[in-house]
């Protein structure tokens, strides 16, 4: 008792700096220049939101752009009310939706150690504990697992819409399945706490509700879609049927969740009409699930390996729980089996030790499992798919992972100390490739330096157009100034004697020119218009171009 007593302070101050570590990682480095083709388009639609003071309608220079709900731009445009437009403004409010799912997961945590003892009475014959431990460190450990995957730190340090998505859904599912337990244990005459339990109810149900609605500004209909999918999955594999609690909230939960959506559906739906639901609906909802007309393409196991190496650097304990939990849910031995598929008397006589199908489970197994399956299948059959897709999934892999990981932890201080120092180790990796690896891609990435390279020579106001390439990059960093197609599209010149028409066609005006380095000698070898190289960064050039 008394060693346990000095030890507690050294274990809390280590969770206090991991905490510490965690708030500051994910903040680190959000200054880089904005990368990839999504970051720069989403940060300047919110800035032409701002620039209009218009929150409904997003446009991309000056086009109307209903590829996504407005969620993201609202949380950038906050930002850069209170920090200027920047990248790291930009980037604010992913990262604060990445710790917002850190910390659902760690309520979960809490609640699943509070509420041990009831579920174990709850579902007779088996305990929790054998799945999911009852320690109060659990919830550190899945807060800890978390925060130091690679999938959520990843997205959490996008100015993009995926983790916009997994917070509030993670939020949601985590408060229903806080509801569900309560109101189990309140429909259980042997609770001590049935009358506080009843009260609780409500709360959680409400909030899931509301969350669904945050869900549906985040990315659309997969916000509304997974929650239902993945509880009546869940109450599938419970092998029963939603209370009567439940099933009446349908109703009224159902018009908290459209009026928390209809914030933004309902004045875009009045404003554009016929055009939004085309657009956003038709097109990048069911054309986007069931075609490859976004050119995003890939085999139907694209996720059943891009999943799992989102929990990198827990890739080995996300395995093992796999492993140790087909064996939990489908062998064990006659003695330690409560219930059994088969229960033919001849089943009962048998008193070997072959393994049988074991059907009892946790309800947070259970739920965990109908997470996580729910979005896999879902997203195996669409058209289109990217990595970011399946991440409102990574939540329930962090659970398994992070259950296996509490009951390694605990075998020993060393198992417990190796966990903690590679979440650490993890951290400050994170750090060093933010600092020498990430800026110099970014370089080559970016059309930042090119353009600010371009500003300094004085050519702040020359019209942006590209050679051989589109740089979504230049939507930001060259806004206001890129040469577009009547529907809006950067314009794009496949030739030098396009580019040449193009300057007569200015009448005589300048124009910058962004072209790949590999066709920069073409260019230079045309002799068709006049041009001088203002920089390069590795892979792209910025030429100032004048007609001859």
């Amino acid at each position: 008792m008394t060693k346990a007593k000095v030890r507690r302070p050294n274990t809390n101050y280590i969770w206090i700096a991991l905490f510490v570590l965690t708030i500051f990682v994910y903040f680190f480095g959000l200054t880089i220049p904005l990368l990839g083709p999504d970051e720069p388009r989403y940060a300047q639609v919110a800035r032409e939101m701002l620039a209009r003071g218009d929150w409904i309608t997003p446009t991309l220079g000056g086009f109307n752009w209903f590829e996504k709900p407005a969620l993201l731009y609202w949380l950038q445009i906050v930002s850069y009310k209170l920090f200027g437009v920047s990248e790291f403004a930009a980037r604010f409010g992913s990262t604060v939706f990445g710790l917002g799912t850190i910390f659902s997961l760690w309520l979960l945590g809490r609640f699943s150690a509070a509420e041990n003892t009831e579920i174990s009475e709850i579902n007779p014959g088996f305990s929790e504990k054998s799945v999911f431990p009852a320690a109060n460190d659990f919830a550190n450990w899945l807060a800890l697992i978390a925060a130091s995957s690679i999938g959520i730190m990843v997205f959490s340090r996008g100015a993009s819409f995926d983790i916009i998505l997994t917070f509030p859904m993670t939020a949601s599912l985590v408060n229903f399945f806080i509801f569900d337990t309560v109101s189990k244990r309140s429909a259980n005459p042997g609770s001590d706490s049935l009358a506080s339990s009843r009260r609780l109810v409500a709360a959680p149900l409400i909030a899931f509700y509301f969350f669904i609605g945050v869900s549906l500004l985040a990315k659309g209909l997969i916000g509304i879609v997974f929650p239902f999918a993945i509880v009546g999955f869940y109450y599938l594999l419970s092998l029963r049927f939603p209370g009567k609690i439940f099933i009446i909230s349908l109703f009224w939960g159902t018009m908290i969740a459209a009026a928390v959506a209809s914030l933004w559906y309902l004045p875009m739906y009045l404003r554009h009409g016929s055009e939004f639901i085309d657009q956003f609906f038709i097109q990048h909802h069911f054309q986007r699930f069931t075609s490859n007309k976004y050119f995003h393409p890939q085999p139907f196991y694209f996720f059943f390996w891009v999943l799992p190496l989102m929990t990198i650097p827990w890739l080995p304990f996300f395995l093992a729980a796999i492993w140790d939990l087909g064996k939990k849910i489908f062998y064990r031995r006659d003695a330690e089996t409560p219930r059994e598929i088969d229960k033919s008397d001849s089943d009962k006589s048998n008193t070997s030790s072959s393994p049988r199908l074991r059907v009892s489970a946790s309800p947070l197994l259970l739920f965990t499992l109908a997470w996580l399956i729910v979005p896999l299948v879902f997203f195996s059959f669409s058209g289109s798919k990217l990595p970011g897709y399946i991440l409102p999934a990574l939540p329930a892999v962090i659970i398994l992972t992070a259950d296996y990981v509490c009951r390694f932890a605990k075998k020993s201080r060393m198992h417990k100390a190796s966990i903690q120092l590679t979440a650490a180790a993890t951290f400050f990796t994170v750090i060093g490739l933010l600092l020498l690896v990430v800026p110099g891609f970014a370089e080559a990435d970016s059309v930042k330096g090119l353009i600010a390279a371009a500003d300094e020579r004085g050519f702040k106001t020359e019209r942006v157009l590209s050679l051989q390439t589109v740089s979504h990059n230049a939507e930001f960093y060259a806004a206001g100034r890129l040469l577009r197609t009547e529907d809006g599209k950067q314009k794009k010149l496949n030739s030098p004697a396009e580019l040449a028409e193009e300057l007569r066609r200015e009448e005589g005006k300048p124009v910058l020119v962004i072209v790949p380095l590999v066709d920069l000698k073409r260019l230079s070898d045309s002799g068709l218009v006049n041009m001088e190289v203002i920089k390069e960064n590795g892979e792209l050039a910025i030429v100032y171009t004048a007609a001859k």
